[in-house]
C-alpha cells in the first residue's frame, strides 16, 4: 500500500511553462503534476522509490506578472560535452556578453500550493515503505531537502512545510473552471527520447486531481 504525504509549498514568482510556447516563456494557470513531484524529489529521492502525484489545491487567487529578462541564446550540446570528455579538452563556455537576448515571461505571483503525492517502492526495492516514509516526514518536518524546491524554474525557490493529517487547514480558493490540456509528466519509456503526457485539467472548487499516467496522452 503506498504511503500519502501532503505538502504546502508557496513562492512570490512561478513559471510553469507550457511546452507549446517555444520563443516566450508562458505558465500555466496552476502547478503542474511533474513540477509537483519534482518538490517532493527534491526532499527524498532514491531509485527504489517513485511518487504519484494524485491532487493540487490552490491556496491563493491566480494572479499574473510580466517580466522580461536576459537570457542566454544558446546552450551547450551533449555531443559538444560528450567529445570533449573523449578528447579530454574542447571549448564549452558560453559569452554571456555576445550571447544574450530579452525574452518575455508571462509568470504567476504570489502562488501557495496544497500538493499530496503517493510514496510508491519500486521493484528495485528490497525495504520495506515505513523506511522511506519516515526518512520522508524526518526530512520534510526538519525542512531538509537534497536540493532547494523550485516553482517551475529553478530561479523560483520555493517554501515547503509537511502538512501533517491532523492539522486543519484552509479550504483551496472557491473557483471551479476548465484549464484545458495540461502536461501530466514525460513517458520515459524510451530514456534517449522521453515524451510529454497530457490531461484535460479541471479546477473544481480550488483543486486539480490528477489521473493516472496511464490515462493520459501524448
Amino acid at each position: 500500500m503506498p504511503s500519502r504525504f501532503c505538502l504546502e509549498v508557496a513562492g512570490p514568482l512561478a513559471c510553469f511553462t507550457r511546452p507549446e510556447m517555444k520563443v516566450e516563456r508562458v505558465s500555466y494557470e496552476v502547478m503542474t503534476p511533474s513540477a509537483a513531484r519534482a518538490v517532493f524529489e527534491s526532499i527524498l529521492w532514491k531509485p527504489q522509490i517513485r511518487w504519484r502525484v494524485q491532487c493540487i489545491e490552490v491556496l491563493r487567487p491566480i494572479r499574473w506578472m510580466n517580466l522580461r529578462r536576459n537570457e542566454v541564446k544558446s546552450k551547450v550540446l551533449m555531443p559538444s560535452v560528450v567529445r570533449a570528455m573523449q578528447s579530454g579538452s574542447g571549448q564549452l563556455g558560453i559569452d554571456i556578453e555576445d550571447d544574450h537576448t530579452q525574452r518575455a515571461s508571462l509568470l504567476l505571483r504570489d502562488v501557495a500550493y496544497r500538493i499530496h503525492a503517493d510514496l510508491e517502492l519500486t521493484e528495485r526495492s528490497t525495504d520495506p515503505l515505513i523506511k522511506y516514509a519516515e526518512m520522508f516526514a524526518r526530512r520534510a518536518r526538519k525542512g531538509q531537502c537534497v536540493n532547494q524546491p523550485y516553482l517551475g524554474c529553478r530561479e523560483f525557490a520555493a517554501e515547503f512545510v509537511l502538512v501533517e493529517s491532523d492539522t486543519p487547514q484552509p479550504p483551496p480558493i472557491d473557483e471551479t473552471r476548465s484549464l484545458g490540456w495540461m502536461l501530466h509528466d514525460l513517458d520515459f519509456s524510451n530514456p534517449s527520447d522521453p515524451q510529454p503526457r497530457f490531461f484535460d485539467a479541471k479546477l473544481e472548487s480550488g483543486r486539480v486531481q490528477v489521473p493516472a499516467f496511464s490515462e493520459t496522452r501524448g
